[in-house]
């Protein structure tokens, strides 16, 4: 796995590389402070994942994130941040991003994580999982699962892994006009407002299992 390391502290840039190296099947590629080098390393190196800091001095690396993705720099991105808040968690599961990661993460939970979404799976840290809680406590607990047809609940666990209509269509063997349905009823029966809380909700329920060891 080629890695690249966005972050504008020294200290975390080499310490990440430091980490990264003890496994054998990473190889860090490079490092890059803002925006303009991170750009210039992906064009230059082509990396399989990037490991992206939230805030990066006074730029936003959600915002290189998105902007990559326009351009269409093939490779996944991680966010790696100390923050926990709800309003940034959001933004970078709205922005498409395939892994969240906390800083207070061991080195152990890093590698694990790069290792899933380098499988082409989503990975949202488990410290993030009280957010899905604060988002869902308004929620009837009394059997509000049951609600749910089988079906139904296949979707929700494919929403919990961060899919998108399509490959939930594809994955389930159902159209994505199908996938819209199930959606909007899995939102109604469980009072959610959005896609998002709905794949909050169902990693907070323990359904999406493979994120949380």
């Amino acid at each position: 796995m080629k890695v690249v390391i966005i972050d504008d502290h020294p200290l975390v840039r080499k310490g990440l590389t430091s980490i990264l190296t003890l496994d054998e099947t990473m190889e860090v590629l490079g490092e890059a402070t803002n925006c303009k080098e991170a750009m210039d390393l992906f064009n230059s190196t082509k990396p399989d994942l990037a490991l992206v800091d939230l805030r990066l001095a006074n730029e936003s690396g959600l915002d290189l994130i998105t902007k990559a993705m326009k351009q269409g720099i093939d490779c996944k991105f991680v966010v790696l941040t100390s923050s926990i808040e709800e309003k940034d968690f959001m933004l970078a599961k709205e922005a498409g991003v395939d892994g969240y990661v906390l800083k207070e993460a061991f080195p152990e939970e890093l590698i694990h994580a790069l290792r899933i979404v380098n499988k082409g799976r989503k990975y949202y840290d488990p410290g993030v999982l009280d957010l899905a809680m604060r988002a869902i406590e308004s929620i009837d607990e009394n059997g509000d699962l049951e609600q749910l047809t089988p079906k139904e609940k296949e979707v929700l666990i494919e929403l919990g892994k961060g899919h998108s209509n399509k490959e939930i269509a594809q994955s389930l063997f159902i159209t994505e006009f199908t996938v819209k349905k199930h959606v909007s009823q899995i939102l109604a029966k469980l009072s959610l407002t959005d896609r998002t809380q709905a794949a909050l909700y169902a990693n907070a329920k323990g359904l999406v299992t493979y994120i949380i060891h």
